[in-house]
């Protein structure tokens, strides 16, 4: 059977298909990036905001326009909170809550339909080379290391959507790495709903595992995904001087001001974030800080908003996740009083986004003149010439070089920033010319 997978949301989502179509390939069964053929369709769908949910029913219903013979498998925090309305108003064949998701492909291929095909179709042999990461063109590898949340900031839905926390073993994530690396990977992220709180049910920790990982793989890069900034601990940093693993770190913020961070329930204050990153610069060169901000949370005043915007500037963010603040049904931060009007909350998420744009482009020219690693992606709008990929501080970097290829990683010359400020443009080792920026040819960032 032909199988096509679609996310929503976060990396962790995309860690997980790549979990299943590991799992459909070894099955027997192909990969294929048209849904439009698929005898499946599996979408791991959001409800962190009210919009994301939006967009999930949104995407949902396209999928089952667009091939109602498949059987459309559904999975995800949206489905998982609202599996009715999933099931019996979207004309989904299966809805997999998240505490159920190891058993995805097994309850799919159970689905009376594909069982029927599966009895009466030969298996197939497996592709020569498993790795679904590849098969579905995708060329850094996100890697589940743990679900769940034991903490509950006031505005967060995903921490009821997604349960209590449970880690996976060190040896068996060990064990998938060195299968992607096999596979031709040479990048991975690790990725939870807490990173952070690894080991928390297991008594292990992100340290020990990040020690295992070093110690036990080769892979040549390795990325965390997002870290709360109350979970980095005493020697954490130490663990940096591997330049396998990327110096960058995306530290949730979500507000520059300590009134409003306690109405959030956060566990740090601006002063202890702003001394965590100061260690994080001071023992890498050029350690790359991104974030998370919500803008017009509950009862934030402008005298608050200064202070956020003060806070950002002197933090100097190399990128920023800025989101309007998005009541969610069944939160706490949904309850509170004084809410800030729609038109305040847009006037600000716009002053944060220029606020964002200045700084990703001081972040990048501090790398101008410098070599640079690059994990090759993919060519641009299907040019062989043109290339995007990422640097080890996470920079988007294009260059013309008709002899690269996908998942390669080469060093190049960094020769300008883009004119637009939202990427690096380098100079391959051999002569190339410097490529005219076009950022609406730019993949999404992911």
């Amino acid at each position: 059977m032909l199988v096509h997978f679609q996310a929503l949301g976060c990396r962790l989502n995309e860690a997980e298909l790549e979990s299943w179509a590991n799992d459909f390939v070894e099955r027997g069964h192909r990969l294929t990036t048209d849904a439009d053929e698929a005898d499946v369709v599996v979408f791991n769908s959001c409800a962190v905001t009210g919009a994301a949910e939006r967009k999930s029913r949104r995407q949902i219903r396209r999928l089952r326009r667009a091939n109602p013979r498949a059987s459309l498998v559904v999975t995800g925090c949206h489905a998982s909170l609202d599996p009715d309305t999933v099931r019996d108003g979207l004309g989904v064949d299966l809805v997999v809550d998240n505490r159920d998701k190891d058993g995805l492909v097994a309850q799919t291929l159970e689905l009376p339909a594909l069982a029927r095909r599966a009895a009466a179709t030969p298996r197939q042999a497996a592709l020569d080379d498993p790795n679904a990461l590849l098969l579905r063109g995708r060329h850094r590898g996100f890697v589940k290391i743990q679900d769940g949340c034991r903490y509950r900031c006031t505005y967060c839905i995903v921490t009821l959507a997604r349960g209590d926390e449970r880690s996976r073993g060190e040896a068996e994530i060990v064990d998938e790495i060195n299968r992607l690396h096999a596979g031709g990977v040479d990048e991975v992220a690790l990725t939870g709903v807490h990173v952070g709180g690894y080991g928390s049910d297991t008594g292990s920790s992100l340290s020990a595992l990040l020690g295992e990982i070093l110690a036990r793989t080769t892979i040549p890069r390795i990325r965390l995904a997002s870290v709360e900034p109350w979970d980095i601990p005493d020697g954490f940093i130490d663990l940096f001087s591997d330049r396998r693993l990327m110096p960058h770190m995306h530290l949730p913020l979500q507000s520059g001001c300590d009134s409003v961070l306690r109405r959030m329930a956060r566990r740090c204050k601006t002063a202890d974030y702003e001394r965590l990153v100061e260690r994080l610069r001071g023992a890498v060169d050029g350690f790359n800080v991104t974030t998370d901000l919500i803008v017009g949370f509950p009862g934030e005043t402008d005298a608050e908003w200064q202070a956020t915007l003060a806070f950002v500037e002197r933090i100097g963010f190399g990128d920023m996740h800025v989101f309007p603040f998005s009541a969610r049904a069944g939160t706490r931060a949904a309850r509170l009083p004084d809410p800030v009007d729609g038109a305040t909350r847009k006037a600000r998420c716009r002053e944060m986004h220029a606020l964002a744009r200045d700084l990703r482009q001081r972040e990048l020219e501090r790398h101008v003149g410098r070599r640079v690693e690059v994990l090759w992606e993919q060519p641009v709008d299907g040019e062989q010439s043109t290339w995007v990929g990422y640097t080890p501080h996470y920079h988007r970097i294009r260059v013309v070089d008709p002899s690269l290829a996908a998942a390669r990683i080469t060093t190049v010359a960094v020769a300008a920033v883009s004119p637009d400020g939202g990427a690096l443009l380098g100079r391959a080792d051999r002569p190339a010319r410097l490529v005219e920026f076009d950022a609406a040819a730019l993949p999404a960032r992911g």
